[in-house]
């Protein structure tokens, strides 16, 4: 599939070329009514130029002391707000950062007060806001150079993970096996790593390979924010669907992104002319200890105390968007668990700080030097196959079980199981307050007690959309809203907020996969997953953001007969024979 932009004239068209058969098979013109084409990054670079020629522009930066030579800017996606002269044309909003020292960060110096909306195929802005001079930060951030940290932390010996014997898992071309995980990789430059065809062998049905999930991916994430100034209310970056965060993968170092026995892949991307880019390392697969898998000492059995390792494999990714560094990290457990986490890292997109009592959409972070709340939320698509393509979604939650002649002394509870019967009613909130969870059950195969197999998805109860349901952003973003959505399979249903997101206004992606009313139980399901977390930033998140994490995890539940895990041989390195220092 190959998305064209002729940048010169704004038309686009969406083309499927056939590898075997050497052609075109189809072409479709997008005329931009559900979106166009993603943010190219020649568009990107292109915005300090045109901005240089804009009278208006020049004057703006002069009040406040400064040249377009000295500020970088910063482009954002257009949004839709039904702004006069926006529609139809292809359009980002700008903000700007002094660039005040070659060697420090431009995100110490925010230019508040003013912005910029910039058309890409005309070449010129359409307007500048701009609402006052606000005081220019000045403290410089170098905590990339040793000037700009603290002395070195001198006590901190290294830690060195060793594998004598190599890695246990195998990688042939795009498959990999490791203990009893058995699944297929790739990469795209949208979604970034994709995980096929995730299937367990079952030690106690001779290894047989049982399916868990077909397809797993990120298929998009939005970063909007909550301040409502006039030159940031439109603030929100998708940057998945509007910049294809896969093509900002990371090239990974060994040691430092990693650590212990490594294997990398590198990727190969097209480039915005058509050409092959290749990322050295950019997935890193290694697996690594994981504490106790399980463990038990019996008073009555005094011969029989046992403890396993628990350990699991890592598959992962790194992109960088902008300021801010996005780790991607599958999660496969001896146990047949899966996990999924989100490491953000990075640098705070910041503002100038007016006082909590005047503005109170902000923290500060060092003086002067304000980091708008906001949130990072994803959408994980989880193309289940429990046993088979014919499953269904059960809801349940903890229940409170009240005092009566069966329960007179109020200690009993127990739960209620909901089948969800179709996509309407597949649109689902969390409630930690039940401890609510989904289970994907096979509706076709039963473990050894005559239970329905199944994995349970667990999520973290984070909020999510924080904006006002009338909001643009709560249009475009639908998936954001709800925690789950569920959707019967459907080869052309691949992301949450439709194909085309740049200026799209809403509408497209799930609401529209769900219009049909399509039965679930029984079905090829799809689960869609919104997960992250609600950023209200701290003076330590300065100069440099320490990893904040979110995710989830689909953990067996019947699948099995019994633990998995009890051929896993006991440890046997030197630190577990007794040695003491």
């Amino acid at each position: 599939r190959v998305l064209l932009l002729d940048t010169a004239t704004g038309a686009a068209r969406d083309v499927t070329v056939d590898l075997t058969a050497g052609v075109v098979a189809t072409i479709a013109d997008v005329d931009g009514s559900h979106g166009g084409m993603p943010i190219l990054v020649e568009e990107f670079m292109s915005v300090d130029g045109i901005l240089a020629q804009e009278p208006a522009w020049v004057d703006a930066l002069a009040k406040r002391g400064l040249t377009t030579e000295q500020v970088r800017c910063a482009p954002l996606s257009a949004g839709v707000f039904g702004l006069p002269g926006e529609e139809g044309r292809r359009i980002i909003r700008v903000l700007c950062f002094a660039s005040l020292d070659p060697d420090g960060h431009v995100w110490a110096h925010p230019v508040d007060g003013l912005s910029a909306y910039v058309d890409l195929i005309e070449r010129k802005a359409t307007e500048i806001i701009d609402i006052g001079v606000l005081p220019l930060p000045e403290e410089p951030s170098k905590f990339h150079l040793p000037q700009g940290r603290p002395s070195p932390l001198e006590t901190l010996r290294p830690i060195e993970i060793t594998q004598p014997d190599g890695p246990s898992f195998q990688v042939e071309g795009d498959r990999i096996t490791w203990a009893n995980w058995s699944f297929h990789f790739g990469f795209d430059a949208r979604e970034g790593l994709v995980l096929h065809q995730l299937s367990y062998a079952d030690p106690d049905h001779d290894g047989e390979l049982r399916p868990v999930v077909y397809r797993a991916s990120i298929a998009e994430m939005v970063v909007p924010y909550g301040d409502p100034a006039p030159v940031r209310f439109w603030q929100n970056y998708f940057d998945t669907g509007e910049y294809l965060f896969g093509r900002f993968a990371n090239s990974l170092t060994l040691g430092c992104d990693c650590l212990g026995e490594i294997h990398y892949v590198d990727v190969d991307l097209a480039d915005e002319v058509g050409n092959v880019r290749r990322i050295p390392n950019a997935i890193c697969l290694h697996e690594e200890d994981h504490g106790t898998l399980w463990k038990h000492t019996d008073i009555y059995t005094p011969n029989s105390a046992e403890v396993r390792r628990q350990r699991r494999l890592v598959i992962s990714f790194f992109t960088t968007i902008g300021n801010y560094d996005y780790g991607f990290y599958w999660y496969l457990y001896l146990d047949g668990r899966i996990e999924c986490e989100a490491k953000l890292t990075g640098i705070l997109f910041t503002s100038a700080y007016r006082g909590l009592q005047e503005w109170p959409y902000a923290s500060e972070v060092a003086p002067g030097l304000g980091a708008p709340f906001h949130q990072h939320l994803f959408s994980a698509r989880l193309d289940m196959m429990v046993d088979g393509v014919r499953n269904a979604v059960d809801e349940v939650d903890a229940v409170r079980v009240p005092i009566s002649p069966e329960n007179p002394y109020g200690n009993a509870f127990g739960y209620a199981r909901t089948r969800i019967a179709s996509e309407a009613e597949g649109v689902r909130s969390a409630d930690a307050s039940v401890g609510r969870s989904w289970h994907v059950v096979s509706t076709e195969r039963a473990n050894r007690l005559g239970q329905p197999t199944g994995y349970v998805l667990r999520a973290e109860q984070h909020p999510t959309l924080l904006a006002d349901p009338s909001s643009s952003i709560a249009a475009r973003a639908a998936f954001t809203t709800r925690d789950l959505w569920i959707t019967r399979y459907a080869p052309e249903e691949r992301y949450p907020a439709g194909e085309f997101v740049n200026q799209n206004p809403g509408g497209d992606g799930l609401p529209a996969y769900i219009a049909g009313d399509r039965p679930l139980d029984g079905e090829d399901v799809v689960l869609w997953h919104t997960f992250g977390v609600t950023h209200f930033p701290r003076p330590e998140d300065w100069p440099v953001m320490p990893v904040d994490h979110t995710g989830f995890s689909l953990t067996p539940y019947g699948f099995f007969d019994r633990n998995p895990t009890l051929n896993v041989p006991a440890n046997t390195a030197k630190h577990c024979d007794g040695h003491r220092h």
